[in-house]
């Protein structure tokens, strides 16, 4: 299969070919002196400007899958705790960075996009656990006919996809493993994860690879064997043209790609 043929799985409709372009906006087309990320503004902006729109989903105590990246509330939102630790109304009357924009819920992110942009939500669940966040994302998903696509770390969240909503595409997130947080796991587990072993868990549709891992040797031949690279977080034109040769697209953020 190439690259950019269409995979068996028709209900991947155009979901399958906005992997290709355009460029996709990291947390929302955001800035520090303008919209939030993981905003409806900065979602906005990446729709005006063409864009898909990547986005960060926990789950609220009370079951609702709330669009924010951070595991505390602190550096966006100025109060204390976790997302995991305030109900969605709570967490919907938070402001972000300063701003009269607040916390969204998935489902509300999904209606203001519509069919503008493809919509990268990549799920912040524990390394092997599954549960609530994929089937909370799922009930949403299936009630949305915009393109999305599921995207996170987690190899066995993507397993599940797959077993459950094959029609759903699915990218598996990775990089280097080779960072401070990444030194809390086993060195065998590190190395495995390195060498992209978790692919054969995850059964993913697409890599989203960091930049520390391209170009690479085993993303190319998973590339030349029909799996597209898309890689991030690419902050500058520079860092885009290092590696563009060995991706077929890119998540962006800091400047207009």
């Amino acid at each position: 299969m190439s690259r950019r043929e269409r995979p068996a799985v028709e209900t991947f409709g155009e979901a399958w070919e906005r992997l290709f372009e355009p460029a996709v906006a990291h947390r929302g087309l955001w800035s520090p002196d303008g919209a939030p990320e993981n905003s409806l503004a900065a979602f906005q902006a990446a729709c005006a400007g063409g864009y898909g729109v990547e986005l960060d989903v926990q789950l609220s105590s009370d079951g609702e899958a709330m669009v924010f990246h951070d595991d505390l509330l602190a550096r966006m939102t100025g109060a204390a705790g976790r997302i995991g630790d305030h109900t969605a109304a709570d967490l919907s009357a938070l402001k972000l960075a300063g701003t009269d924009e607040t916390i969204p819920t998935l489902a509300e992110v999904l209606v203001h996009i519509g069919h503008r942009a493809m919509v990268y939500i990549e799920l912040k669940t524990s390394f092997g656990e599954v549960g609530p966040l994929e089937k909370r994302v799922c009930d949403i998903l299936i009630d949305h006919n915009g393109p999305t696509a599921v995207i996170g770390f987690n190899p066995y969240s993507h397993a599940w996809f797959a077993d459950h909503h094959p029609q759903i595409l699915r990218g598996l997130d990775s990089y280097s493993w080779n960072d401070k947080g990444a030194g809390k796991l086993a060195p065998e587990l590190r190395k495995s994860l390195a060498a992209l072993e978790h692919v054969a868990i995850a059964r993913p549709d697409f890599l989203a690879l960091g930049l520390d891992m391209l170009p690479s040797t085993k993303a190319d031949e998973f590339r030349k064997g029909g799996m597209p690279v898309i890689a991030w977080t690419v902050r500058s034109p520079n860092e885009w043209d290092r590696v563009r040769d060995h991706c077929d697209n890119l998540i962006f953020e800091g400047f207009r790609a």
